[in-house]
């Protein structure tokens, strides 16, 4: 790898970390940087994988802030993504690629379709719950087998992981979108670590790779985090539904 194309990777985990750190889908700049380099398909996934790791807990440091009081919370739905993440590998090392490509723009689109409505979702699920107290703190009954489904898929791949567990998150759990977006990057970075634990112990892994795409996405989960903390609810929800449609077109465009 010359020079001029480690820079070009680094620069892409830059901005990968920083729009994990926003929403997630950050696999969608650095991937298809490693494919045009000529890094063959499994071993840029694994790689890409291992590398954003730093880049997801750099970006759930910058939310600290919004995950005061969570800790409960957290660690209870970080259990489905350690799981989900670890299925997720598995099925990355185990099946063909064509297994879950089918399936992306599915649930990507999804996705979409339930941040766009979360508000008048979130309220119905709200007043389904009026008569019971509430929803619990840690959120509806299903929202612990839907994080872990989405690990399973951020461990196998991880595009637009983000925005689906948004979508779960605003849904199924009565809180501010920032304190969820800090619960979805703890999320990411639990899926992502144990995922990219197993690639780094069986499969062909790229470590100056590795070492370029965390440097540049520990820095950009701190520029995501600073940035994204900002935006009001509505300007993240747009701004998910924004990095989400570019991923589904990138999908479908494949």
């Amino acid at each position: 790898m010359e020079l001029w194309e480690m820079a070009a990777v680094l620069l892409a985990g830059l901005a990968a970390g920083t729009i994990n750190a926003v929403v997630g889908s950050g696999t969608l700049i650095t991937f298809p940087t490693l494919l045009a380099f000529g890094v063959p398909p499994v071993t840029a996934n694994v790689s890409n994988t291992i590398g954003l790791v730093p880049g997801s807990v750099s970006g759930a440091v910058g939310y600290r802030k919004e995950l005061a009081g969570q800790r409960s919370r957290v660690v209870r739905l970080a259990t489905a993504s350690l799981v989900g993440g670890a299925v997720g590998a598995v099925l990355l090392l185990a099946l063909p690629s064509e297994a879950f490509s089918a399936i992306v723009p599915a649930l990507i689109l999804l996705g979409l379709v339930l941040v766009v409505f979360q508000p008048r979702i979130s309220a119905w699920v709200a007043k389904r719950h009026e008569s019971l107290g509430g929803l619990p703190e840690h959120g509806a009954i299903w929202v612990w087998p839907a994080v872990l489904l989405c690990g399973v898929y951020g461990g196998y791949f991880g595009a637009a992981q983000g925005v689906l567990l948004m979508a779960v998150l605003g849904i199924g759990i009565d809180d501010a979108l920032q304190r969820l977006n800090g619960v979805k990057n703890v999320l990411a970075a639990v899926a992502n670590g144990i995922s990219g634990l197993i690639y780094a112990i069986v499969a062909d892994v790229d470590w100056r790779i590795v070492a370029l795409i965390g440097i540049g996405a520990v820095i950009g989960g701190q520029l995501g985090a600073s940035w994204g903390r900002k935006l009001p609810a509505t300007g993240l929800r747009v701004f998910i539904v924004v990095v989400g449609v570019a991923a589904l077109t990138a999908f479908l465009l494949d």
